[in-house]
């Protein structure tokens, strides 16, 4: 679900921030953005394929990632922090449930569509399903290192994205068509942190 996504990519930021921290407030939105983006495709082509682009994003953040050492120039740091999270959001779908409308069912294989495998790569079920009690222990988890390195402005992100995950949770199996309406749960929470970031 979008909260996980954007407790890991906050996570991931953290790392990167530590490398870079002039970058910091950046680097997290850059982060957050490449890691709640694939989800898109729930509106536009098919959900966990068409901008599920797993090789594409490793491509892109190995160049990106190549020129920012080159350069020492900080758009490639950001370039790469949003091609990785990216990829850590497809990393993280196969870990969870199948992509289907009542995934607690599993009646699909279908986790994420990786192309060099050709086809769809079978979902490793940790979290049973998006919006799971699993997947909400999970956004609680990958939240902690945004708690401990980033300030206040984070922190609200943070808690804002897991009150909408503890709602998400709660009604989850009641609307089996929510998750096709997730992509305002993402907009509201990268808008949320663009407010926080100008406000520095």
């Amino acid at each position: 679900m979008a909260p996980t996504h954007a407790a890991m990519s906050i996570a991931f930021a953290a790392v990167v921030a530590a490398v870079v921290p002039e970058a910091t407030p950046l680097v997290v939105a850059a982060a957050l953005v490449g890691g709640l983006a694939p989800d898109l495709d729930m509106v536009v082509g098919v959900h966990r394929k068409t901008l599920h682009q797993l090789e594409a994003f490793v491509g892109g953040a190995v160049v990106a990632g190549v020129v920012a050492v080159a350069t020492g120039d900080v758009t490639p740091v950001l370039a790469a922090t949003g091609f990785a999270a990216a990829a850590l959001h497809c990393l993280a779908d196969l870990a969870g449930g199948s992509s289907e409308p009542n995934p607690w069912e599993a009646a699909t294989d279908r986790g994420v569509y990786v192309r060099s495998a050709g086809g769809w790569v079978a979902p490793r079920r940790w979290a049973a399903y998006d919006g799971s009690p699993g997947d909400l222990a999970f956004a609680a988890v990958l939240s902690i290192p945004g708690f401990l390195v980033f300030g206040g402005d984070v922190h609200l992100v943070l808690v804002g994205s897991l009150i909408v995950a503890i709602g998400y949770t709660t009604v989850r199996k009641r609307v089996p068509q929510l998750s096709g309406r997730t992509p305002a749960m993402y907009a509201a929470l990268v808008a949320l942190f663009s407010v926080l970031v100008r406000r520095r």
